[in-house]
């Protein structure tokens, strides 16, 4: 039998296909504040969304909506600007599917990054954290409903989601550059609402380090298809109750720009340092 979300993933692939043949070693989901990373990569080609049939569209302020297929350094990569958001209102299986037409496009490694409030001991915005590990249990699982036998198996393993090895690339990149590096859990919660204090002090009380309204979504999608998976946040602020200035849309663009040049540093030479 035949799977709507199976061949969505397909016909999106061959839309792109055919506008381009090029094959991507690594995928970037661009979260806040690397916004301008495409000015890091050699262009070979640019997809908006709005050509892909079907392809969910992102309407966050400072999301563009493109793939952008090129190189960083000598890696071959496909950069997602303009990620899509459950909050959105989009079915989860819309939020994921630009990861899964990454994978079949040939991606093997997912570097997810995103804009996130801090819960972590010392933390501090303007942070990076690399993403040691997540909580999925405030969001919808994508996997959720039949199983998509072509991307991956139905009860996949999720002892180590974000791949040891490439956290031990980020973690050196980090400090051959002086680039100060939190690590801790990620919680995904739905958005768009900022989380109540009694939220976040109940996130903290599970061992979070810091929460957003992305990332893990496509983490265990990625999973689920087989690929390497690694994550970094950017803390853009602290969360509801620990700080005395209620949060706003733009004070996590404002913090997340101040941090870009170093977010960007370590996206990049960690990237030419991956091993395929």
């Amino acid at each position: 039998m035949s799977n709507a979300i199976y061949e969505k993933i397909t016909k999106c692939v061959e839309a792109i296909r055919e506008k381009t043949s090029f094959e991507p070693d690594v995928a970037l989901v661009l979260g806040s504040g690397l916004g301008n990373y495409a000015e890091n990569i050699k262009i070979e080609a640019e997809i908006s969304y709005n050509d892909i049939p079907g392809f969910p569209v992102s309407t966050v302020p400072g999301h563009a909506g493109k793939f952008i297929f090129g190189y960083v350094g000598d890696v071959k990569v496909v950069c997602m600007k303009g990620r899509i958001h459950f909050y959105e209102g989009y079915n989860v299986s819309d939020v994921v599917l630009p990861a899964r037409v990454m994978k079949m496009l040939g991606a093997k490694i997912l570097f997810l990054t995103n804009a996130a409030g801090g819960l972590g001991q010392g933390f501090a915005a303007g942070d990076l954290m690399l993403i040691t590990d997540h909580i999925s249990m405030f969001a919808p699982n994508p996997l959720i409903g039949p199983n998509i036998d072509e991307l991956g198996a139905r009860f996949p393993d999720m002892s180590e989601v974000y791949k040891k090895d490439l956290q031990e690339v980020i973690r050196s990149v980090a400090k051959e550059n002086g680039i100060k590096l939190q690590e801790g859990v990620y919680a995904q919660l739905t958005g768009p609402s900022f989380e109540s204090p009694a939220e976040i002090r109940l996130l903290g009380n599970l061992g979070v380090s810091a929460v957003g309204m992305s990332t893990v979504n496509e983490a265990i999608a990625a999973n689920h298809m087989g690929m390497r998976v690694c994550g970094v946040s950017c803390i853009s602020n602290l969360a509801a109750g620990l700080s005395e200035n209620p949060l706003s849309h733009e004070e996590v663009q404002e913090a997340a720009d101040k941090a870009a040049p170093l977010f960007t540093k370590l996206v990049t030479e960690s990237i030419k340092k991956f091993q395929i």
